[in-house]
């Protein structure tokens, strides 16, 4: 398994949960060995989550900058 973040190599790790959420305390997750990035169950869960009410954003035309008519005014 490949990391999301840096392609470095995912290995399985076992993870405490110490803030006690609806998960067991102890379970298992893959962790990165070069930058350290922690992927278990509820963290794929919430990017699923995430993901799904994502909606494109529609392409609009270039503002103009808000200086650019007071230097034209200026000038």
């Amino acid at each position: 398994m490949t990391c999301t973040r840096c392609e470095g190599l995912m290995v399985q790790d076992d993870l405490i949960d110490l803030q006690e959420s609806y998960h067991p305390m102890r379970l298992q997750g893959h962790r990165c060995l070069s930058c350290g990035n922690i992927v278990d169950t509820l963290i794929q869960r919430h990017r699923m989550v995430q993901n799904s009410h994502l909606r494109p954003v529609p392409a609009s035309a270039p503002e103009k900058p808000f200086l650019f008519d007071l230097i034209k005014l200026t000038a």
